[in-house]
Parts: structure tokens; C-alpha cells; sequence
């Protein structure tokens, strides 16, 4: 009796839980967060038990699987995959859906999907832009290759880490690392095919919406008058200005020019050096300089300091938007500086920022801003590294900043590290095939080999791990614990054996597969995975089957989460700039489950023996 009576307060929790992530009230990680120091008050489970997620050892292979994949956006090789992939589709509808899936399909297999998502957005709304195609076409097909991206590897998506951790705690040898590239690869070729057919049931709105409202550079630069401002000067060999650093010239008091960016040639690429007070010009060195003087002036500063004027490619502030930061600041009520001038303030020292537009009101200064007393109230335009533009955002500065340039989220800041980093990659994809070493050893190796090449550091390691995800696997993992010590789990699988009594295997799986994706229109397909798990396992002891397809089935389904926007987060992203309705989904994403429901029960049997 006293069995019943918890699995029944088991249950009225777990409805709980899935009632509150239906409506997403509170958010997802709060409601684990909550079912976790719940569940210890039953006396069902004790608080070391409930908290034991955080000693798994797959927790701890997800988180590291998060940075290696920040690596891998940090040297900018998503980003060129993006741009290969702007340069390869051209404008044909069809091309752009088949290689955007494989790309994103492919990234996806080694880091997470949500943050394959992530960048891919601007990419796919880039392409919208150039080819004039509505981003409702792209977006959809965007997020079903990042799901299908989760049935590629092991490490793909956490539900397959949650369901091999389940595999272990049986007893029995976990996966192995491709173990589920055969039924991703054929999945993928027909959300391809499929995808190709049904983008004509999508939204194909002419502007594509962006679920930022940031300004974009070129913006500022027209509101500014920036553009007739900018030169680019080349150092020459007879140049007094070699050999000397920033602060020994006082170049912007002598001539009124603002040295915005520094063009630095090496071996193999073009540097752009952000000037500072201790930066030491060099021969060759082409200044970006912002400058509102005439054009008799800057051949004057040219003769002075024996420069040369090269021509410029274009507006040069937005096409380096990737390596310099530009953002627009307030002056703060309790700022030191109001009173003080733009030079007296000295800003390249203290905040190593430049200032190169100042606004009161809706009127914009010209030159003579560098002169004018700040007051509270004042909006600034500042340039400079993005790391000191995100340092006005701590506690206590004298600047609040009200918009940064689109782009922030995509500048790579080690792109000279990409060759490093794609080695890391491959040595923690070869240590996980050979098994040679456990799988988390592997990816802990692979992250401190990336932090000791300074392909990433620890304070974007640690920004990396979505910890949201993290929460909530640890949160939702005592259900699993309390379910099968109540007899839940033994419940489920005998009433779903009575479901399939008489049926054969086919069936079982299919009706496996079906609960576990319509559980998953509802709550997290991480959580899903985490309560399926179990269940599968018991029905494959209760059948005196191998546990291996049933595992597999369970991990299949769980990615197949294209029903509902709140499936999983990589819909949630692709909501707002692809237009898109809950219907938009549930057209698109109930046949293409049904396909991938019979493709996996063709296949699982087959390659897995019952």
C-alpha cells in the first residue's frame, strides 16, 4: 500500500512537471530545479540521491562537449562554413535547402544543435536578404538539420548521452561513437528530399524578419556622417612614426586624427590590430583613421609623417565589423566624466575605447565634439574591441550602453587558432571511435588541449556550457530513480506490453517511438529521454530482448522533435525571424515524423537484432 502511495505522489509530481513545461511556466530549468528539492521531502529519494546528476558522468561530457563546440565558433569555422556556403548555393531555392541541411546536419554531429541553430540564423537570413528568398523557406529546414544532426553521433544531442548512460547502468557495453550514423544518414537524405517539397507550404514573406532590434553599422555611420571621415594611411619605411607606440605621439593632438583600427600584414592573412596606448607602429602598417578635415589637410599630415594614402575598399568601419566593435553609450547620471572633455577624459587610456561621434539630444557634433564638455545625458558613439565595449556593461561604470552593432555574435575572436582547434576536434572524435579511453576522458583532453593552444579561454568555457540544459537533465534525472523504486517504471512497461500483447517487434518499437515523440510535443526531448529510457529498457527485459534497439528507438524518437515549436529550443530559435505559426510546425512536422517513425522500425531491427 505504502508502494502505491508513492508512486502515486511520484506521478502527481511528474504530471506537475510536465504540465508546467507544456505551458513553459516557470522556465524549464526552474521547474527542474523545483522537482529536484521536492522529491528528497517524499522520502522516496534522500537529497545526495536526488543531487547525484551532478557526479554523472555524462553531465559532465555534455558541458565539455559545449565548449568544444564554442571552439569551434570562437576560430571562426562555422563562420566560413556559413560563408562556403553562401558562395556555393547562389540563388537556386533547392541548392540553398540541400547544402544548408548538410552543413548544419554536419556541424551539428560534433556540437550542440541549439548553438548550430544559433549561428546558422544569420547566415540563413543573409541569404534571404541576397537572394530574395523568404526566410520561412530556410528556417524550418534549418532546424529539422539540426535535429536530425542529434541521430548522427553519440555525442550529438544529450538525449542519446542520457539514454546511453541508462544502457550503462544496466550493466551492459554502452554505444559507440557512430554507432548512430547509419539510421542519421538516411534520415537525413529524406528530410532532405522532404524538405526540398515541403518549403511550399511555408511562409515566403519578401522581408525577412530579424528577432533583433540592434542597429547595424552602416546606420551609424549614415546618422554620424562617417563615411566621408575614414582614410586608410600606410606607414612608410622613412616614416617618423615606426618603432613608436600610441602614447608617445599623441597623434590626435597633433593633427586632430582618430586611429580607429590598425591593418597589420602577416604570413598568411591581414591582422587588424586594436590601438591602444602601448601599441608600437610598424613599417607597412595601414592606419584606419577617422579624420573631418579636408582633403589638403590629410596630404599635409602625409608629407608631415611620411604616409602614404591607400585607396579605401569601401565603407571600411562596416566591412570590419567582424574585428571591430562599434557601440552607442549614455553618459550615466553619477558619471565622473560630465564636466570633463572627450580628451581631457583620456578615453583610449582608461576604457582603451575611441570616441568618434558625440549626440545631445538629436543634434550630432562634428569635429569639435573632442572639445565639448560631457554632460549627463549625452549619447556617444565609441569603437574599439568588443571585449572593452562588453566591460561597460559591469557594475559601477560611468557609460550604460544602449545598442552594439549587429555582428557582435559572430566575430570570431581566434581565427588564427581554427587549424588547432579542428585538431583538438579530431583527436576527441578519434579517441571516442577507438575507444581507447572513455568518452569523457576524451572530451576533458580535447578542452584542455584547446585551452592550453588559447584556442578558448575559461571565462568563455565556462559562458559556453548552456547550464540551462544542464539543470534541467540534472533536475528530471531523480524521476527516473523514484519511478523504477516505486515499480513505476515496471508499471509503464507492463502496461505497454499489454498494449502490444500478441503484436511482434515492429509493433513494439513503433509504439515506443510514437509515445516517446508525442511526449516530446509537449516537454523537452531531453526530458522525454530521461523518462522513456527506463521504460524501454524494462520492456526489452521483459521480452528477453537485446536492450540495444529498444535503447536506440528511444534516442531516435526523442530527436525527432519537429511537431511543435516547444519541442525543443532549436524550434523556439527558428519561430520569430521564419514567421512562423504553431501550425507552421504541426504541417511540416507530423508527416515527417511519420517517415522517420517507419524508417527507424525498418532499420532499428535490422542493423540492431532483436
Amino acid at each position: 500500500m505504502a508502494l502505491i502511495t508513492d508512486l502515486l505522489i511520484v506521478l502527481t509530481l511528474l504530471g506537475a512537471a510536465i504540465v508546467m513545461f507544456a505551458i513553459n511556466k516557470p522556465r524549464l530549468d526552474a521547474v527542474a530545479l523545483i522537482m529536484l528539492v521536492t522529491l528528497p521531502f517524499t522520502g522516496i529519494l534522500t537529497m545526495g540521491e536526488a543531487l547525484a546528476g551532478f557526479s554523472d558522468q555524462n553531465i559532465v561530457l555534455i558541458a565539455a562537449l559545449f565548449v568544444l563546440g564554442e571552439s569551434l565558433v570562437r576560430t571562426g569555422i562555422a563562420q566560413r562554413l556559413g560563408d562556403w556556403l553562401i558562395a556555393r548555393a547562389g540563388k537556386s531555392e533547392v541548392r540553398l535547402i540541400v547544402l544548408l541541411m548538410v552543413v548544419v546536419a554536419t556541424l551539428g554531429a560534433t556540437m550542440s544543435s541549439t548553438a548550430v541553430t544559433a549561428i546558422f540564423i544569420p547566415v540563413a537570413l543573409r541569404i534571404s536578404q541576397t537572394t530574395g528568398i523568404g526566410p520561412g523557406r530556410l528556417m524550418m529546414a534549418l532546424s529539422v538539420a539540426a535535429l536530425i544532426s542529434g541521430m548522427m553521433t553519440l555525442v550529438a544531442t544529450a538525449p542519446n548521452l542520457i539514454v546511453n548512460g541508462e544502457l550503462e547502468r544496466e550493466g551492459v557495453e554502452g554505444f559507440r561513437f557512430f554507432s548512430f550514423t547509419p539510421f542519421g544518414l538516411p534520415i537525413l537524405l529524406l528530410g532532405i528530399i522532404y524538405m526540398s517539397v515541403a518549403r511550399r507550404w511555408l511562409p515566403d514573406t519578401a522581408t525577412p524578419a530579424s528577432s533583433s532590434s540592434l542597429p547595424g553599422l552602416t546606420t551609424w555611420i549614415d546618422e554620424y556622417k562617417l563615411a566621408d571621415r575614414e582614410h586608410r594611411l600606410r606607414i612608410t619605411a622613412q616614416s617618423p612614426l615606426a618603432g613608436k607606440t600610441l602614447d608617445k605621439l599623441d597623434l590626435e593632438g597633433w593633427s586632430g586624427a582618430n586611429i580607429v583600427a590598425i591593418e597589420r600584414s602577416r604570413r598568411f592573412a591581414c591582422e587588424v590590430v586594436q590601438p591602444t596606448a602601448k601599441t608600437e607602429l610598424q613599417t607597412d602598417d595601414v592606419l584606419l583613421v577617422d579624420y573631418a578635415a579636408s582633403d589638403s589637410d590629410i596630404q599635409s599630415i602625409c608629407e608631415r609623417f611620411a604616409l602614404e594614402e591607400v585607396p579605401l575598399r569601401g565603407a571600411e568601419l562596416a566591412d570590419r565589423s567582424q574585428e571591430i566593435g562599434l557601440a552607442e553609450v549614455i553618459v550615466a547620471a553619477t558619471s565622473d566624466l560630465v564636466g570633463q572633455t572627450i580628451a581631457d577624459a583620456e578615453f583610449r587610456r582608461r576604457f582603451n575605447l575611441t570616441v568618434i561621434g558625440l549626440r545631445r539630444g538629436i543634434v550630432a557634433y562634428g569635429r569639435e565634439f573632442l572639445h565639448e564638455p560631457l554632460a549627463i545625458g549625452d549619447t556617444l558613439l565609441l569603437i574599439g574591441p568588443w571585449r572593452e565595449l562588453e566591460n561597460l556593461r559591469s557594475d559601477g561604470s560611468p557609460l550604460v550602453i544602449l545598442d552594439m552593432a549587429v555582428g557582435r555574435d559572430v566575430v570570431p575572436p581566434s581565427p588564427e587558432k581554427a587549424v588547432y582547434a579542428l585538431a583538438c576536434l579530431a583527436l576527441v572524435v578519434g579517441l571516442m571511435v577507438s575507444g581507447i579511453i572513455p568518452n569523457i576522458q576524451a572530451a576533458l583532453i580535447g578542452c584542455l588541449l584547446l585551452g592550453v593552444l588559447r584556442c578558448i579561454d575559461f571565462n568563455s568555457a565556462y559562458r559556453s556550457i548552456d547550464w540551462k540544459t544542464i539543470v534541467l537533465i540534472v533536475g528530471m534525472l531523480p524521476f527516473s530513480i523514484a519511478l523504477e523504486r516505486t515499480g513505476g517504471v515496471e508499471l509503464a512497461a507492463d502496461g505497454l506490453q499489454a498494449l502490444t500483447a500478441g503484436a511482434g517487434p515492429h509493433f513494439v518499437l513503433a509504439t515506443l517511438f510514437a509515445i516517446t515523440a508525442l511526449l516530446g510535443m509537449f516537454i523537452s526531448n531531453t526530458a522525454t529521454a530521461v523518462l522513456m529510457a527506463p521504460v524501454a529498457l524494462a520492456v526489452a527485459r521483459d521480452l528477453d530482448a537485446s536492450p540495444y534497439p529498444f535503447a536506440m528507438i528511444v534516442a531516435l524518437a526523442a530527436s525527432t522533435a519537429f511537431m511543435t515549436p516547444v519541442s525543443s529550443p532549436v524550434n523556439t530559435l527558428v519561430v520569430a525571424p521564419g514567421h512562423y505559426t504553431f501550425g507552421d510546425f504541426v504541417r511540416i512536422g507530423v508527416p515527417l515524423s511519420l517517415i522517420v517513425l517507419i524508417v527507424s522500425v525498418m532499420l532499428v531491427p535490422w542493423l540492431l537484432p532483436l
